[in-house]
């Protein structure tokens, strides 16, 4: 069985979905990282950083989609 880190490299090659979320997540991470620096944040900021921490998220859980359905393709196909 493939393991997700396997499964994540191939789908780099062969999505564009994937490799934009993944692009996109890692984005949202840095702008994360940049504003945990600062050792207060404005409200604004806070809002902002709990708003990255949701979209970095549903960019994370949206990978983990595209990972099990690569997995349920490979399933069925070698169970033909």
């Amino acid at each position: 069985m493939l393991t997700d880190n396997r499964v994540a490299e191939l789908l780099r090659t062969s999505s564009v979905e994937f490799r934009e979320l993944e692009e996109s997540h890692h984005r949202l991470d840095a702008e994360l990282s940049e504003l945990r620096k600062r050792h207060v944040l404005t409200p604004q900021e806070e809002l902002m950083k709990k708003q990255i921490q949701k979209e970095k998220l549903a960019k994370k859980d949206k990978m983990a989609e595209l990972i099990r359905l690569y997995r349920e393709n490979e399933a069925r196909s070698a169970a033909r």
